[in-house]
């Protein structure tokens, strides 16, 4: 059997197959864990909170795998508005219920600026959000506080499609 393998004086033929078979596990390897990691780059999230407390443990829960980077935080509508106009997020978050614009006011705002990009409504009240409001506010889920694991799903999903 070995006979019928080239002879190579200096052990290169048998170094090339070594490098081959390597090259073939990293590779399975990446693409098994690429399928698995849906989002692989890091994006960039905004969240809007008038809760400093909500937004910091939405900051810590998204950013302890990599990938997800929150890039700015709001206190309440304007200021969602005005810091996706500069920062140019992949993702915003918002909660309904924030002083001077509400989550629903923020997205409609969003829409009519031509952002493009998935809102998340991020809510204690959840379920007292009408679905047909949601779709027409361009809202692409509503979630609910209490369902952290459900809110990364979400951007995830949401993150693989844009």
């Amino acid at each position: 059997m070995r006979g019928s393998l080239p002879e190579q004086p200096d052990g290169s033929f048998y170094r090339e197959i070594a490098r081959y078979r390597i090259q073939q596990v990293l590779s399975s390897f990446l693409a098994v864990t690429l399928h698995h990691r849906k989002v692989t780059v890091s994006k960039c999230i905004l969240i809007a909170d008038d809760s400093r407390a909500i937004r910091s443990a939405t900051r810590r829960s998204l950013e302890s795998p990599p990938g997800l980077e929150v890039c700015g935080e709001a206190v309440d509508g304007l200021d969602a508005v005005a810091k996706a106009r500069s920062l140019k997020p992949d993702l915003i978050i918002l909660d309904l219920a924030m002083p001077r614009m509400n989550g629903l006011q923020a997205a409609r705002e969003l829409r009519a600026m031509m952002v493009r990009v998935p809102i998340i409504l991020f809510t204690l009240h959840a379920d007292a959000v009408p679905p047909q409001d949601a779709v027409a506010a361009g809202i692409s889920a509503v979630v609910s506080k209490m369902n952290i694991p459900a809110l990364r799903e979400h951007i995830e999903s949401l993150l693989v499609t844009t």
